[in-house]
């Protein structure tokens, strides 16, 4: 019996390897989930949450950490593991929505806010509607479709609007919960942790979930393997090798979504140049430039 080819791949990826290189380099760029222990420690918070009776005062989850971190793919593949109900599973006369994902406005806007509940629920948002009337709609579209958790991602950019407006908002936030008396989970930096504790009420409500940066580890070290064994390239690249892993940790500044993007460039070149695999010295040639030199040259 012959050893099966590529065995530093999943099986399902193996396949893959003896494609065209356009195809693996489609496939190298594709979004994809990478499961981890904190990941799926937010998940199954979010999943208990899903679960809970209601009550007039609902618990709530804050996921916080650095942007690119990661957050935003875990709240999309919650979301996608409760996907809107087909034709059959309706909710007074409306499919049921158990799981509502929106992004909150540049600025805190309520009207701006709501619109985007209606846009995420696929009612018709008419754009010169008062407030009253799109919150009205909002709430009702919310209950007939017997949304039992909301999502809002990007909660940071409460901090971009007045002290006034972060008020308005946070009250509205704090009324959003009372009224639908479903879990609210926000998302955002750590200045969304700022922007909730800013108000007593609602930093009794909302639980931090934090998604630090990543450090050197065992936990790192797993993530790297699962990450190449993703990738359809024929020759092993052996990232968790120290050298090689913490050279990448450095370059990503220990962000998550950094690590996956030096990764994909280096993967991409290693096809593109029939190398096969990623090497160290790649890191520092295929243009990568780290997020502060990035907020620098911004």
């Amino acid at each position: 019996m012959t050893d099966a080819p590529y065995p530093h791949l999943f099986p399902q990826v193996r396949p893959l390897a003896d494609a065209a290189a356009e195809l693996r380099i489609r496939r190298i760029r594709t979004d994809r989930w990478i499961g981890y222990a904190r990941a799926e420690a937010a998940l199954a918070a979010m999943e208990d949450l899903l679960t809970f009776p209601k009550r007039t005062r609902m618990p709530n989850l804050l996921l916080v950490g650095p942007s690119n971190n990661g957050k935003t793919m875990i709240v999309e593949k919650f979301r996608r593991s409760h996907l809107p109900g087909s034709g059959m599973d309706r909710y007074d006369s409306a499919v049921a929505v158990p799981v509502l994902k929106v992004q909150m406005p540049p600025a805190p806007d309520e009207k701006r806010f709501f619109a985007a509940v209606l846009e995420a629920l696929g009612a018709p948002d008419r754009s010169n509607d008062r407030l009253a009337a799109k919150q009205d709609m909002a709430m009702r579209m919310l209950r007939a479709t017997n949304v039992r958790m909301l999502v809002i991602d990007e909660v940071h950019n409460i901090l971009s609007g007045s002290r006034d407006q972060q008020r308005r908002f946070l009250n509205l936030l704090r009324w959003l919960g009372n009224e639908l008396q479903i879990p609210l989970i926000a998302v955002g930096t750590a200045e969304a942790l700022r922007a909730i504790q800013s108000d007593d009420q609602l930093a009794n409500r909302f639980t931090p979930f934090s998604l630090p940066p990543w450090t050197a580890g065992s936990e790192y070290l797993r993530l790297l393997n699962t990450l190449e064994a993703m990738l359809p390239l024929r020759e092993p690249s052996r990232l968790e090798e120290p050298a090689f892993a913490q050279k990448l940790l450095t370059a990503a500044e220990g962000i998550l979504g950094e690590v996956v993007s030096i990764v994909t460039m280096a993967a991409v070149e290693a096809v593109t140049s029939g190398a096969e695999r990623i090497r160290i010295e790649d890191i520092d040639s295929i243009g990568f430039m780290p997020p502060t030199e990035r907020r620098r040259a911004g």
